[in-house]
């Protein structure tokens, strides 16, 4: 099997190179990535805009290309051609913050699973609750480990069509991750924060910035699992449509909202 594997924090992240190390135990890897931090990004695609893509090596000396876009552009350029070899799984990560709830719509990790999915490619994103310091002090391990169990399990099945994983591994060792649970998308609680400056000329510029996200962490839900020390496994769907209220926004006056423009006296 071949898997492209692909992020939003750079070609050169340790998540990645975590994560490689652990698929090329279980399938040939090909390592297409941005050149630079492309986090929060969401699903970006550049259009009729050049892109470059180098040659580059991982810290381990795995071979990988280096791309100037964005994640789902790499996924893009892989699965239109850049790649010879047919493409049978994308895996996007290891992020090294979780993406739960409302996070998938902000997330460069996600949304490059989106891309493969799209596609038609089955897309797995991964990401890690891990601490808020850095990076290059992260131990990806158990997570990659994590991760190669389920990219095993989801190799021996099928992907239902348009359908997505995000997974998410608390920040425990091995021998404390309590298992893996199917959830469904929390509650995130986001503590945003309008900062205005001023710039060398004086003039107001303003930073979104706050306090990291928290979450309501609900059973059954992406935040309640890993909140119990356990693996999350949110399968998401490409089709956003919501069923439910659709006869509710139906039976509101629609046709009597073409009211004719009023002339002024």
């Amino acid at each position: 099997m071949h898997i492209l594997v692909t992020n939003d924090d750079g070609v050169q992240a340790p998540g990645l190179l975590a994560l490689v190390q652990e698929i090329k135990k279980i399938a040939k890897v090909t390592v297409l990535a941005p050149d630079r931090n492309w986090s929060m990004s969401g699903h970006v695609k550049t259009i009729h805009s050049p892109m470059n893509v180098v040659e580059t090596r991982l810290g381990d000396g795995t071979p990988a290309f280096a791309a100037s876009g964005a994640p789902s552009d790499c996924v893009a350029l892989a699965l239109l051609g850049l790649l010879k070899d047919p493409v049978d799984m994308v895996v996007s990560g290891i992020n090294p913050y979780a993406n739960l709830g409302h996070d998938i719509t902000y997330s460069g990790t996600v949304t490059a699973a989106m891309e493969a999915t799209i596609a038609g490619v089955p897309g797995i994103a991964v990401s890690l609750d891990g601490p808020e310091i850095p990076p290059e002090e992260v131990d990806f391990g158990p997570a990659a480990r994590a991760a190669k169990n389920i990219i095993q399990i989801v190799l021996n099945r099928e992907l239902p069509k348009n359908i997505l994983l995000s997974v998410n591994v608390p920040y425990l060792p091995e021998h404390k991750i309590k298992g893996y649970e199917i959830t469904r998308q929390g509650t995130r609680i986001y503590r945003d924060l309008l900062i205005e400056k001023l710039n060398e000329e004086g003039k107001p510029v303003y930073i979104i910035g706050g306090e990291f996200p928290t979450g309501v962490p609900e059973e059954g839900t992406d935040i309640g699992a890993l909140n119990r020390g356990i693996v999350s496994i949110t399968p998401l769907s490409m089709d956003m449509t919501a069923y439910r209220h659709m006869d509710q926004i139906r039976s509101w006056e629609w046709q009597k909202s073409n009211h004719q423009p009023t002339t002024a006296v």
